[in-house]
């Protein structure tokens, strides 16, 4: 356990004045969950003194407002299931650290079935929302990690899309207004609520994967999409060549799959699905057009020597809940998760070379997660980012243990940008008190 700091009797009361007694937590208070979860996020030397939980969004700016005039940099988390996520937060000067977590602002402000868009709450979880939007026959298509716990704000803050990418694209493409909170405790507001109103459009752009470093969301509007008909996938199992061409012929084709995903020896091992890398696809639509698309990839799967299968309507729900919670269950002692990122058609060539286990990469864009075991060196990971690199592409460490992370940089960024990112962050956030250092190169 962490020797800790405490805020003072007046300042407990100066917070509670502003929040009430039972939304401040002391960190010896704070309940063994969020403890593991917060120390996992921050560096070995860096400490947290509370836990802060605004119950609205006034409340959350007052709260930001009064940790910049109190000498307080902010962590702010949702669900706390990306707390672990890039770099460890790390205090500048005399700065101290207080978690602010926004899980009570999760309110659904407005749902406009006709216009297909959706205003929440940031502390709203994602499974809750697709609850309230299924009723209605319609769903926010991004297949996020931990999708139980998961809230609106951090997904946009980590930009987790998912397998639906393929077809609907990413966060910030979904995206249409937002509301955040400054480092200054001022309310802003971008974007809006109807599908025609691209102001502020930028700005959204700049957040959507920003850990939180340059304001704290607090309402979003997504567009939404009618809950499609039917649904089949499709799984080829194989060789590297052969679901190469696969892989290819599928996405030259006029096909229109909402999920294209290789995955790796190792996981098509462990899901039980046979033997080889795999190619699993996903269409949606309606059910003549499901029916003929499947049937079209199984056959070129059939003249490739490919090993295929698919999966109905039904039996095809517990493929691809099982599919994420094996890359991203937490049950496994401190799992070493990865972004990776490189051309699309280097992708095979990047499952079949290097020493990746559980795997799954976006065929359509080259992004995907890579899963360790804890046993894997920082070596490794930086050997498997030189690959990476010298295909164009990238790989940043997700999760890990803070004593992996101390080892490597975690983003790996070293490109022209930085100045800017760096210019960003001061025009934001000048006293650096939100989510400091967690982002790349230190930001």
């Amino acid at each position: 356990m962490k020797s800790v700091y405490t805020v003072n009797l007046a300042q407990i009361q100066e917070l509670e004045s502003i929040v009430d007694a039972a939304s401040v937590s002391s960190w010896q208070d704070t309940e063994a969950f969020w403890q593991e979860r917060l120390e996992i996020a921050v560096s070995p030397d860096t400490h947290i003194d509370c836990i802060v939980y605004p119950n609205t969004q006034e409340e959350l700016a007052a709260v930001i407002a009064w940790a910049g005039q109190n000498g307080y940099a902010v962590l702010p988390c949702g669900g706390g299931s990306k707390l672990d996520w890039g770099g460890l937060v790390k205090l500048d000067s005399n700065l101290r650290l207080m978690a602010v977590n926004t899980s009570r602002l999760n309110r659904l402000i407005e749902h406009a079935v006709g216009d297909l868009t959706v205003t929440a709450e940031a502390g709203m979880k994602f499974a809750d929302l697709q609850q309230v939007l299924a009723a209605a026959g319609q769903f926010l298509p991004i297949d996020p990690a931990y999708p139980q716990q998961a809230t609106l704000g951090g997904i946009v803050a980590t930009a987790d899309a998912g397998s639906l990418r393929h077809r609907y694209r990413g966060v910030r493409d979904l995206l249409l207004g937002m509301t955040f909170v400054r480092s200054d405790g001022k309310i802003a507001t971008a974007g809006g609520r109807v599908v025609k109103n691209v102001a502020g459009y930028d700005l959204m752009k700049l957040f959507t994967g920003a850990y939180g470093t340059l304001g704290i969301i607090s309402q979003v509007t997504f567009r939404v999409y009618p809950l499609p008909v039917a649904s089949e996938t499709v799984l080829l199992t194989g060789a590297p060549g052969p679901l190469t061409q696969a892989t290819q012929i599928l996405l030259s084709s006029a096909l229109t799959p909402t999920a294209v995903d290789l995955l790796s020896p190792d996981l098509v091992a462990k899901l039980g699905l046979g033997k080889g890398l795999g190619l699993i696809v996903r269409f949606q639509s309606i059910p003549e057009s499901v029916k003929q698309q499947s049937a079209r990839l199984r056959e070129v799967g059939e003249k490739l020597g490919l090993q295929g299968a698919s999966w109905g309507e039904n039996d095809q729900k517990q493929l691809w809940q099982t599919l994420p919670e094996t890359i991203w269950n937490h049950t496994q002692d401190s799992p070493i998760i990865c972004k990776i990122g490189v051309r699309p058609s280097e992708t095979v060539k990047v499952m079949d070379e290097l020493p990746i286990q559980d795997a799954v990469i976006h065929a359509g864009s080259g992004l995907g997660i890579l899963r360790f075991d804890q046993t894997v060196t920082a070596e490794t990971l930086l050997q498997i980012r030189r690959v990476c690199e010298a295909k164009a592409g990238f790989l940043t460490v997700l999760a890990a243990s803070p004593a992996l992370k101390q080892q490597l940089d975690v983003w790996g960024y070293t490109g022209s940008a930085i100045d800017l990112m760096r210019r960003i962050k001061k025009q934001f956030d000048s006293h650096n008190i939100l989510s400091p250092n967690r982002f790349i190169n230190g930001i």
